[in-house]
């Protein structure tokens, strides 16, 4: 009889371990009917800057050390790793979300206030600089922050390339931002989600397991990209269809489509979207007609929803709206700089895409270098 790592490595087919590799050629645009602005963002690191959003702010008294920082040219895993080297134990440090490295960025992090010293460490690391130091009686957590803020400029435009993104971004205004996961998920190759496969058959990937843990997140996000990519080609972006899990984009609330027709009113006046599976021990598959969308995906891959029960799983809404954004004109002529706010768990990546109508940050095998 074959061992199981043998029946694994044969349900990952050529076929499939493409379908889980990341490509933007994948994923169709909301605005494929405007023209781009063509051009290309991170020349400099100040070309991309995120400033986080925070969920609450630290009350001045408690057990953990807060520290809110800016870094260039660093991951926030760069961060944590300097507090380990002061002496922070790696388990005790915590942040709200992870930023950029090619970027200007800024954000929170946490640490017991027994190594409050360590802060001063933090502040000697090169690209680093400490804004402001406060105390709070938690620790600070994945998720506890509202989103983030972008400013980001684009370079090399085509010409009329201002009135282009404000076109896009009417019509988005009208139509909802895709909510697509973008390709800092997937890796240098964007093939993260093709170990995750392998991780959640039992193939136990090298890196630890908070590498691993991110294989399967990448696995998740992957499927979220190709149900949402299938509905926005057979028309049913803006819609929710019976048994969807909808989200109201005013309060939060999530609740189930009994009747899709009953609802596409109010899906068309984005006041609800559907939201996609991210699945883990608290997500269960959906009923009725996006339940057997949600099935037939998973049946052609080989998967089953326990095997993302070491995860919690997720309801991700599938369009954005409200955000914010404007556009401006440099001095220069040959740039664009963009601000626009996002809720936390969403890409900039994925909006800029859409105004440039390039592969923004794309994989490096998707570019060609490879």
């Amino acid at each position: 009889m074959r061992d199981e790592r043998t029946a694994v490595l044969d349900a990952l087919t050529d076929e499939r371990a493409h379908a889980l590799t990341f490509r933007w050629d994948d994923l169709p645009l909301v605005t494929s009917d405007l023209a781009g602005t063509g051009g290309r963002i991170r020349a400099v690191s100040d070309d991309f800057d995120v400033r986080e959003i925070p969920a609450y702010l630290p009350e001045g008294r408690g057990s953990h050390t807060y520290v809110r920082v800016e870094k260039v040219g660093l991951t926030t895993r760069d961060l944590v790793s300097a507090l380990v080297a002061a002496g922070v134990p790696d388990r005790s440090i915590g942040v709200a979300g992870l930023k950029d490295k090619l970027a200007r960025t800024e954000q929170w992090l946490s640490l017991p206030n027994a190594h409050a010293d360590a802060v001063d460490a933090l502040d000697a690391t090169t690209g680093v600089r400490v804004l402001e130091v406060s105390r709070h009686r938690n620790k600070l957590g994945i998720g506890h922050l509202r989103g983030n803020r972008f400013r980001i400029r684009i370079r090399d435009v085509a010409p009329a390339a201002a009135e282009r993104a404000r076109a896009i971004l009417a019509a988005l205004a009208q139509r909802g931002a895709p909510n697509y996961v973008g390709p800092q998920r997937f890796g240098r190759f964007g093939r993260n989600a093709v170990d995750g496969y392998r991780e959640v058959h039992g193939l136990v990937m090298p890196g630890g397991p908070r590498l691993r843990r991110f294989f399967v997140a990448a696995l998740q996000s992957q499927l979220f990209n190709l149900w949402l990519a299938a509905r926005v080609r057979d028309g049913r972006y803006a819609a929710v269809v019976t048994g969807d899990w909808a989200r109201k984009h005013d309060t939060g609330g999530t609740f189930e489509v009994l009747d899709g027709a009953t609802e596409a009113s109010r899906a068309r006046a984005l006041a609800i979207s559907a939201t996609l599976p991210l699945y883990g021990s608290k997500v269960r598959p959906s009923n009725a007609r996006a339940g057997e969308d949600e099935a037939a995906l998973m049946a052609w891959f080989g998967l089953r929803w326990e095997q993302f029960r070491s995860r919690r799983g997720d309801r991700r809404i599938t369009r954005l709206v409200g955000l914010d954004a404007t556009v401006e004109e440099t001095p220069e002529g040959d740039s664009l700089v963009l601000d626009f706010t996002l809720p936390k768990g969403s890409y900039a990546t994925t909006l800029v895409r859409e105004i440039t109508k390039n592969a923004v940050d794309a994989p490096l095998d998707e570019a060609g270098d490879a």
